[in-house]
């Protein structure tokens, strides 16, 4: 196994989306930037507007929750950047980067800790397992979108 194949086996894709409230505040690169910092390459980004049907399958897991009209009402309300970011540990890495869902929890130094609000509106969506940002990543991009 030559040493390009074992890099590539110690990395995993995770999806993360900046959400309306963070493209209404111009912090989409201030995101981009940290996660740069954190070694991560952006293989994939985009920007668009959800639509209803993309939201409700993006967001099924919620869908007997009482919050769930309010937030496919709110990912839908604007533009969002969708990303594809990789290395090794990327979920994990792009969890800690972004903090705790709700800002108020986040720690300084955090996306959510520095700059959210609150619970509705907390900036960002990250994948939360692998299985998880796979299904995410192939809801959002074909794969020649990605880079390799």
């Amino acid at each position: 196994m030559g040493a390009s194949s074992r890099l590539s086996s110690m990395n995993e894709r995770t999806f993360v989306m900046a959400k309306p409230d963070a493209v209404q505040r111009g912090l989409v690169g201030e995101i981009i930037k940290r996660l740069e910092q954190r070694q991560l390459r952006l293989v994939g980004i985009k920007r668009i507007q959800i639509d209803q049907a993309l939201a409700e399958r993006h967001y099924g897991v919620h869908r007997e929750k009482p919050f769930f009209s309010s937030l496919i009402e709110y990912i839908t309300s604007g533009p969002v950047v969708p990303m594809v970011w990789e290395g090794p540990n990327a979920i994990t890495a792009v969890r800690a980067t972004m903090g705790a869902t709700h800002p108020l929890e986040a720690s300084p130094g955090t996306v959510r800790g520095d700059f959210g609000l609150d619970i509705d509106q907390n900036l960002v969506h990250s994948s939360d397992g692998p299985d998880t940002a796979q299904a995410e990543i192939s809801l959002f991009f074909g794969a020649s979108e990605l880079g390799g």
